[in-house]
């Protein structure tokens, strides 16, 4: 038994998970209770390097929070136990998945409970598992939320506080309540276990008066009519006199087209939070947005990708979803050609607005070699922006299929946008 010491005093590894198995039981927690059966998505793929770990779906990587960043989602209550895990190997596909984000900004979400005393990792493997992660890691991780705390992770903290820079102190945030992530994130956009949701339930009718406050969502409100975001494309075109690309995207991708094209890591990178609020109102209110007043490349870049995310249905529309992921069942040689007949089954007004956007990315691609923005890197970013399912969240088995499909159209462009040309069309 490993004993630590800090401000609490002398705390031992048994201490701790007797009193961290004892907090969650008070709330209908049972420790020694299998996990009731779950919905995640996990990796089916026997090929996988990682696939004994990757199948259990404790890793999600899933769309982007409301500031870009790409959301990596780890949840506690989907570990099996230990015996059954392979810790070591846990932390390898850690790593290797997200290497393939954290040339980007990102933020993680750790679903805390569930972490019991038959599946939690030791000490010493956290402890390991924190200098394995080196400043590549941390350097571009700009929020760590960690869902449902308890006495036990504060605990932990505080004894790995002298291996904790302050600058990485400052992005971890303790979230009580599942409502409280709607400020940070989109709701949508969550892969949220059901344990973990019967948890929340279960913590706010603790509460005295019932529920939680912040957990009731006020009706929507009617949008304005100069409205952008969170608009149908058919809206904005109807209070706009019939403009067909939106204007929020085609006054961003003029600002990037002259001044972001050899930006390195354009798309990559966030912006601040309040900066991205302040332009959306204004284009909510339709009054001007002067983008040079702002003094960052990357503000009109987040601008962009939030317009997209935030449509009520995705560009290439919810019916094509499945027929995108069913793109890596083809044979390669004939992709490009799958991807154009997809995208002819788009209606009218999306297929201009998304050629008008792959052209824009297209150019994008063609400067690579100084802005570092390949069509993988900037599928990658786009992907999940442009296509993710009717009911539920792009998991992260989904998004190898869909950063490929996107991949092929900027790649491609010239060739899979070539059967139709809309009388209106706009290129940028």
């Amino acid at each position: 038994m490993v004993s630590y010491s800090n401000h609490y005093g002398n705390v031992s590894t048994h201490e701790l998970q007797k009193e961290e198995d004892e907090e969650q039981g008070r709330h209908g927690y049972r420790p020694d209770r299998p996990p009731a059966p779950r919905r995640v998505s996990f990796s089916q793929d026997t090929s996988h390097p990682y696939y004994d770990v990757a199948r259990h779906g404790i890793l999600q990587v899933t769309g982007d929070d409301n500031y870009g960043r790409k959301l990596v989602i780890f949840s506690s209550c989907l570990m099996p136990p230990s015996h059954q895990l392979n810790h070591h190997h846990l932390l390898q596909y850690l790593m290797y998945t997200l290497d393939q984000y954290v040339e980007s900004d990102y933020t993680v979400v750790y679903f805390h409970h569930g972490l019991r005393s038959c599946n939690k990792p030791s000490l010493h493997w956290l402890r390991n598992a924190y200098r394995e992660f080196d400043r590549k890691y941390k350097k571009n991780l700009k929020a760590l939320y960690v869902v449902h705390p308890t006495n036990f992770i504060r605990i932990i903290w505080n004894i790995f506080q002298p291996l904790i820079s302050h600058k990485f102190g400052k992005k971890l945030t303790y979230v009580n309540y599942l409502s409280e992530l709607r400020d940070h994130l989109s709701w949508d956009q969550l892969i949220i276990p059901p344990d973990v949701l019967r948890h929340d339930e279960r913590l706010q009718a603790a509460q005295k008066g019932g529920l939680h406050p912040s957990s009731k969502t006020p009706p929507p409100r009617p949008p304005l009519p100069t409205q952008q975001f969170g608009v149908s494309l058919q809206y904005i075109a109807e209070k706009n006199q019939g403009v067909m690309i939106p204007p929020v995207m085609s006054q961003t991708v003029a600002y990037l087209k002259d001044n972001g094209l050899q930006t390195e890591g354009i798309f990559r990178r966030s912006a601040r939070v309040q900066l991205i609020k302040d332009v959306q109102k204004l284009y909510n209110q339709g009054k001007p947005v002067v983008f040079e007043q702002y003094g960052d490349i990357h503000v009109p870049a987040v601008i962009l990708k939030t317009f997209l995310r935030e449509l009520p249905e995705p560009l290439l529309t919810f019916p094509l979803y499945h027929q995108i992921q069913d793109v890596v069942r083809v044979e390669s040689s004939l992709r490009v050609t799958t991807c154009k007949h997809i995208l002819e089954r788009l209606p009218e007004h999306n297929y201009m607005v998304l050629k008008y956007l792959l052209c824009f990315l297209n150019m994008v691609s063609q400067q690579s070699i100084i802005n570092k923005m390949s069509p993988s890197n900037l599928a990658c970013v786009f992907g999940v922006n442009l296509s993710w399912p009717s009911q539920g969240s792009v998991s992260l088995t989904s998004l190898t299929p869909l950063n490929i499909f996107t991949e092929i159209l900027i790649e491609h462009y010239h060739t899979v946008f070539s059967s139709r040309c809309p009388q209106a069309e706009v290129l940028p």
